[in-house]
């Protein structure tokens, strides 16, 4: 069973940096695209980033020239690197892969149970 581990999540002033990372483990045959999303109360989950097998990547307009993802395809695991905080940016991210569990699966939605980040002076 396939699971991800979310982490580096927490407690930051306007302006700091904070790193995620989105592990995934157990048995999965192969890893497509990979994304992070986030949610505040009340609202619906959006995309932050999304990064594809090959590295193509984009981003909400909310964060361009903010956030970096990034990709380990040997570990399987998946990065987003915040710069510049803001308060808006409140929310818990959600790791997303897409990945085939053996050979001949179709694609499955995998995602992480969640991690805080709080913006916040």
């Amino acid at each position: 069973q396939v699971q991800l581990v979310e982490s580096g999540g927490g407690l930051v002033q306007p302006g700091g940096s904070l790193r995620l990372s989105c592990a995934a483990s157990g048995s999965i045959y192969s890893v497509n695209d990979m994304g992070w999303y986030r949610q505040t109360p009340g609202k619906e989950r959006e995309l932050v980033a999304q990064i594809t097998k090959g590295g193509q990547t984009k981003y909400t307009d909310s964060v361009k020239g903010r956030f970096i993802i990034s990709r380990d395809n040997a570990k399987n695991t998946m990065y987003l690197q915040m710069h510049r905080l803001k308060v808006e940016d409140t929310a818990v991210y959600y790791c997303l892969i897409d990945g085939r569990p053996t050979r001949y699966s179709p694609l499955v939605n995998y995602w992480g149970q969640g991690t805080l980040v709080a913006v916040s002076s």
